[in-house]
């Protein structure tokens, strides 16, 4: 069944986090994702410029349009055509400078699109690039405390928070900011007396707007947290389905998530009530000042003297107040998107902070590539997990192979028998003791080149979903199409891939779905044979088939293993006779070692008496 939509994993990364408050220590961490546009500086600064004379353009706007409407005013009024600077303002002339504006805006504004486009697609592009090779190069415990569908969130919906941000929000940002400053002066220097009377009414909204807006902020918080709980069982569901159909759960998932969703549907609800009823206030409010400052505005148009407002200006001043409105407005919506990208962009860089594993460093000069022959000793090794370092999963394990040799590993479940082989391929780091390969610590070795000297052939394995071909290969991506076939043979996988019509080309599906566990663990084999390790790892590889399939694997892990040293963990023991050496592993100690013929002969020994229990279940 599939778990609740609460996190049982101890996840740390929430995929629908809270907006981030704005502080100044938040801003300045956000302000560390712009490293990522540096590269594109220079378009980013064109694009600026293009923002601020599009803005100016669009401020121009109510100007010449006030202009316009005095020079119709004095025209039909018999009156001489108003003058500025020499010029005589008519009205066709005014209408062509009107008309240059409104079209010097359409470019400006094409230009900032173009280039704050072009700074966002590339700067996203080097997030996602980066977080991708951060994601590929963490160490193995960072995923067993963060859930895959939180740590996949960063590279999709947060990058897409960051790109509407480079994109839009940044530029509507700086226009509104601008639009909110320049309006304000400018109805200033049109008529200072009625820009106090207007800006009057200004506190009322701002007041009310920061009271409604945290009523919808928490209430749009708790829709989400809902709707993440929903999801959250429609993907553990999909992916548990089997057990889903096994158990006949489906009626119980489906009311399940009806539940979960008819919750946040009533939170919605309550949520655009607020919302509305904001909206209806802000119109109420914002249309009642317009006409308030409409009533003011018409006795200082009647009024004579000093305070005398001419009718254009008049215009010009209601233009600059809607404008104004409007960009307080647009700042609310924009100080929200804000928050959410502090939050998008703290997430992101929590995941490029991770310290990563040493992988892929360049050899140093004069460096001979590693050569390994395959002796292992393992010198007191003692390990706990890193999540629960008080309950120790191995205790003074000491033993060695010579190379070429074949060991198994055999116990009950949950003695430490995987973690053994994990700790050889440093996917954890050792709490006491050391292990030596070929003489050497594996601390002291590179990472990437001692794991590219061992292969593994897990108990589950897990394929990707392209082409037989390409999951062979990726045991050496360099390969050949005869090297490919010649581990297909030795695989005892040539068989069946020849009778599919499209051969190496046939689609495996995801995680190898189309193809049976014996055939995908054939392919896992040959991969593990086109690598050529000098160490082999064989996890439980035959413990899930069916006896036709465990002899065909048995065979080709027979091919596999011979002049390597091979690590088998196995809990048919049937399986293991043949291996020069069985250690017993049981509550994470090593409790008996020997031959099979030594062990099974012991009595009252846990190796005999595991052989015998198979025996009578048989």
């Amino acid at each position: 069944m599939a778990r609740s939509g609460i996190n049982t994993s101890g996840t740390s990364l929430e995929p629908d986090a809270p907006k981030k408050k704005i502080t100044k220590e938040s801003f300045q961490q956000g302000l560390r994702i712009f490293r990522f546009v540096l590269p594109y500086r220079a378009k980013f600064i064109v694009g600026l410029l293009l923002l601020f004379l599009s803005s100016a353009t669009f401020m121009a706007f109510p100007w010449v349009a006030g202009k316009l409407v005095d020079a119709a005013t004095a025209a039909s009024l018999g009156k001489p055509a108003p003058m500025l600077r020499g010029f005589t303002l008519n009205v066709n002339n005014i209408a062509l400078a009107l008309f240059a504006v409104i079209v010097l805006q359409g470019i400006f504004s094409f230009g900032r699109i173009w280039f704050f486009t072009r700074v966002s697609e590339f700067t996203v592009r080097d997030i996602r690039q980066g977080l991708y090779a951060k994601f590929v190069s963490l160490p193995i415990p960072f995923f067993e405390k963060n859930r895959v569908g939180a740590i996949t969130s960063r590279i999709t919906s947060d990058v897409s928070q960051i790109q509407d941000t480079f994109s839009l929000t940044l530029a509507e940002l700086f226009r509104q900011v601008f639009t909110l400053i320049g309006g304000i002066v400018l109805i200033m220097i049109t008529s200072w007396k009625l820009a106090l009377f207007m800006l009057a009414t200004f506190p009322v909204l701002v007041l009310a707007a920061l009271v409604f807006g945290r009523g919808i902020r928490k209430l749009s918080k708790a829709t989400q947290e809902e709707l993440a709980k929903s999801n959250v069982i429609v993907e553990e569901t999909l992916q548990a389905i089997n057990t889903v159909k096994a158990f006949t759960n489906e009626q119980f998932e489906i009311g399940r998530y009806n539940y979960t969703l008819g919750r946040t549907v009533t939170l919605a609800l309550k949520s655009n009530l607020y919302r509305g009823a904001f909206v209806s206030f802000i119109i109420i409010g914002l249309f009642g000042g317009i006409i308030l400052v409409l009533w003011r505005g018409a006795t200082l148009v009647s009024a004579t003297g000093p305070d005398h407002l001419e009718v254009g200006q008049l215009i010009a001043f209601i233009l600059y107040t809607m404008f104004i409105g409007a960009s307080v407005a647009g700042l609310g919506e924009l100080y929200g998107k804000v928050q959410s990208t502090l939050g998008a962009s703290e997430r992101i860089l929590e995941i490029l902070d991770e310290p990563t594993e040493p992988t892929h460093r360049p050899r140093l000069t004069g460096t001979a590539p590693l050569q390994v022959r395959g002796d292992i000793d393992y010198q007191n090794v003692a390990f706990s997990y890193p999540t629960r370092p008080d309950l120790p999963v191995l205790k003074d394990i000491s033993f060695d192979i010579q190379a070429g040799e074949k060991i198994a590993l055999v116990g009950p479940s949950g003695a430490g028998k995987s973690t053994i082989v994990q700790l050889l391929m440093q996917f954890y780091e050792l709490s006491a003791g050391k292990i030596l390969v070929d003489g050497h610590d594996i601390r002291q070795l590179d990472l990437t080149e001692l794991r590219s000297h061992i292969g593994i052939v897990p108990q589950e394995t897990l394929l990707f979903g392209g082409t037989i071909r390409e999951n062979i290969a990726y045991g050496k991506t360099d390969a050949s199409e005869a090297e490919i076939v010649a581990a297909a043979r030795k695989a005892n996988a040539w068989q069946f891939i020849s009778s599919f019509p499209e051969g190496l080309d046939a689609v495996v599906g995801e995680r190898g779905i189309k193809l049976s566990g014996g055939q995908r663990q054939r392919i896992a084999i040959a991969r593990a044979i086109l690598k050529n390790p000098a160490i082999l790892i064989l996890d439980e590889a035959t413990s899930a088939l069916d006896s036709e399939s465990e002899k065909l694997v048995q065979g080709a892990m027979d091919e596999l293993m011979k002049d390597r040293t091979s690590i088998i963990i196995a809990h048919r023991l049937s399986t293991i006779r043949k291996v020069d050496k069985i250690l017993v592993i049981e509550g994470g100690r090593i409790v008996e070692q020997g031959t099979h013929e030594e062990l099974s002969n012991s009595d009252n020994g846990l190796y005999a008496n595991l052989l015998k229990l198979q025996f009578e279940l048989s």
